[in-house]
């Protein structure tokens, strides 16, 4: 066991000098390069069972880790070490410019901390932790966390009001404690190589490290084809694992324990006598309040204004409760099927803001695939990311780095589609041979012109209405699940041999909460959306992925802890009066939102898929990158996909003959996955980069 001296704190400025040192602990500071975080664990040197790495091979692999993520926070990138961990960060000032520099350690440099987030209650939990006799040294959410680590142990994450991944580095158990907030809305990605635990915020900076092996994880790849994303903790790649939502993970003597510290929860309806007016009153307050949390910042705030109700009562929430000028920003299509633009004007008009859109065309998406694939890790069924891109950059363009956006909630107040789908087919499954009821289906989804055309018989087999069907657990789901698992046709036959004995359902099922098959049906359509879709894909794929591309951050009032519980008690009478969705949410924003928004139908966000990679005019790709991706030669060299089958789609699709939701997810996922590949599998490792040529290290040794 080395002996660690008690710590003697000098501060150098230098260019080389230290880059050999041997110190055993100090942090390195670059001004300037929202928020990424990146850590080094090396076990057996903790265990005693090898020596440690040189400390400035420590720092250079951190260096290159947070490298990565500097589009994440250009405003400083931040190393530390001590003994057999590093911690490393990338900052997006937003709260304390002066004092909340990171990695942050106590006054006595027992526990340091890298962060990626926000702690909306920072202020109060200051106020508490002070009566405990906890001595703060600067104004910023970050020591908030330390401090809270230091009084309640691991449990500070249940006095959390805010988004998060975090690390702590526990100096005195040699320790280390991470961190992900409850619903998911920060990313954290960790590996084991080589007997070193290896995190970071995003899978790029675990990738520099040629101890951590590059493959594609095919039952991952089998889940995002059936889920649109992966089971957490499996990712798409192998051996390369994702912090669940709501859990912590202890690593410490060698071993890693994940713990559960929050799930959603729905509560049995008939322990509610309130009434309908109370539920709202009780509603919007908590919705105001939390959208008054979510303005804490010490830079501008925006929103996020799509033309739905969420981000219209978002946007009225701020200007009517707070008082403050707002500026909006919104994506409008040339694509009229896709464009919500007159409903955006509308709230405009009505709340005053200063508004700017960006107008996306078929070639715009195209054009910015490649690099919406480099920042979502994983293949997309969609191309609904991209227009967000574009959002994102206009946002960062324009000088701001933080938007209030409405996301959850369509899952926490039952908005989607999904939810008035599965009750109607119960209602049809209760007389299947009615000729009317099937009927209501096709004018549930007018947008989706293929199904208008189905017969009866072709709906009752698509939509599960056998009432065999009913008592699967995944009713609500299933004809979504089985029209995605369609574009499995796609895979090679080499990968739909390794997968012939495996589930992705199965897997599913056996993740399910103890008692969710005696939840009721809308309560479990619900859970499926929020404690899968919406980490895995919303929020992480078209939220944090593309937001965190430009520096931008994303703040989401609906997914208030407290919004979220008050939620799962509300009756399911209140979240879908008859087919109408949202009940209570339009309830309290009457007044507060145009009635053209509120009478609106729901029209979910959608972009042009396969017409944005192909000319419709000559047929041909619009990319070169395109062809390339899609050509026999680079199909057959990755392996995953049937280069016949796909040849035959991209003939299709070049003979501007129709295709329907399956064939346009199937190219989008195949075209998307051939692009991460070549990004992530098929490319040489980045060197590992020093730390720039001029810094200042605090050194402790």
């Amino acid at each position: 066991m080395v002996h660690r001296p008690e710590p003697v704190t000098v501060t150098i400025v230098t260019t080389l000098l230290l880059r050999n040192a041997r110190q055993t602990e100090f942090t390195e500071n670059k001004h300037p390069t929202m928020c990424g975080i990146a850590g080094i664990f090396d076990l057996q040197a903790a265990r005693g069972t090898r020596y440690a790495d040189d400390p400035a091979d420590v720092r250079a692999a951190l260096w290159s880790m947070i490298s990565t993520l500097e589009h994440r926070g250009p405003d400083a990138l931040n190393v530390f070490t001590h003994g057999p961990a590093g911690l490393a960060h990338s900052r997006l000032s937003i709260i304390d410019h002066a004092g909340g520099t990171q990695p942050m350690a106590t006054a006595d440099g027992d526990l340091t901390v890298t962060f990626n987030g926000e702690i909306f209650n920072y202020v109060e939990l200051r106020d508490e932790l002070k009566r405990h006799g906890r001595v703060f040294q600067t104004h910023s959410d970050t020591e908030t966390i330390l401090h809270a680590y230091a009084h309640w142990g691991d449990d500070c994450v249940k006095h959390l009001n805010g988004q998060w991944a975090f690390a702590i580095w526990d100096k005195r158990r040699q320790r280390l404690f991470l961190s992900r907030d409850r619903i998911g809305i920060r990313p954290l990605f960790y590996t084991l190589a080589d007997g070193k635990f290896f995190f970071a915020s995003e899978i790029k900076a675990l990738f520099t490290q040629r101890e951590v092996s590059r493959e594609i994880d095919r039952i991952g790849l089998d889940q995002l084809f059936t889920l649109w994303t992966t089971i957490a903790p499996r990712t798409i790649f192998e051996d390369i694992h994702e912090l669940p939502p709501g859990h912590s993970l202890i690593v410490e003597q060698g071993t890693l324990r994940s713990e559960r510290h929050w799930q959603l929860e729905y509560a049995d309806e008939s322990s509610s006598p309130r009434s309908t007016d109370e539920w709202a009153d009780e509603l919007l307050a908590l919705l105001i309040d939390s959208t008054r949390l979510r303005l804490r910042a010490d830079v501008p705030v925006g929103a996020y204004l799509s033309g739905g109700l969420d981000s219209s009562l978002t946007t009225a929430l701020i200007r009517k409760y707070t008082g403050a000028p707002l500026k909006t920003f919104s994506v409008t299509f040339d694509d009229a099927d896709f464009d919500e633009s007159g409903y955006q004007q509308d709230v405009v008009r009505a709340w005053n803001t200063e508004h700017q859109s960006i107008r996306c065309t078929h070639a715009d998406i195209g054009r910015v695939f490649p690099d919406v694939i480099r920042h979502t890790e994983k293949p997309l069924l969609r191309t609904a990311p991209a227009p967000l891109f574009l959002l994102s950059q206009l946002v960062h363009d324009q000088g701001y780095k933080v938007v209030i956006t409405g996301e959850g909630a369509d899952e926490m107040c039952g908005g989607y589609d999904i939810f008035k789908e599965a009750k109607l087919r119960r209602f049809w499954a209760r007389d299947l041979d009615s000729k009317h009821r099937p009927l209501l289906l096709k004018k549930l989804y007018p947008y989706l012109k293929t199904l208008q055309a189905q017969s009866p018989d072709y709906l009752k087999a698509f939509f599960h209405v056998r009432p065999d069907d009913l008592a699967n657990p995944f009713f609500s789901h299933l004809p979504r699940f089985e029209l995605t698992a369609k574009t499995k046709a796609f895979f090679s036959p080499d990968v739909r041999q390794d997968l012939v004995d495996y589930s992705t359902l199965n897997q599913l099922h056996t993740g399910l909460p103890r008692d969710f098959e005696e939840w009721q049906p809308f309560h479990q359509a619900q859970y499926l959306e929020a404690a899968h879709l919406l980490p895995g894909y919303i929020l992480s794929s078209q939220g944090d992925r593309m937001a965190m591309a430009h520096a931008v951050e994303g703040r989401f009032p609906f997914l208030d802890h407290r919004v979220m519980e008050f939620a799962g008690r509300i009756p399911t009478s209140l979240k879908m009066r008859g087919l109408n969705e949202k009940y209570l949410l339009k309830r309290i924003a009457k007044g507060l939102v145009p009635d053209s928004v509120l009478a609106r139908p729901k029209q979910p966000y959608r972009a042009p898929d396969a017409v944005s990679f192909f000319d419709t005019a000559t047929g041909k790709p619009r990319f070169d990158y395109v062809a390339e991706s899609l050509s026999t030669e680079r199909l057959q060299q990755t392996g995953l996909f049937d280069s016949r089958a796909v040849g035959k789609l991209v003939e299709k699709i070049g003979k501007g003959q129709a295709i329907g939701t399956k064939d346009n997810m199937a190219l989008v996922g195949i075209l998307s996955t051939q692009l991460l590949v070549d990004e992530f599998i098929d490319r040489t490792p980045p060197p590992t980069t020093a730390p720039p040529a001029i810094h200042r290290e605090t050194v402790t040794a």
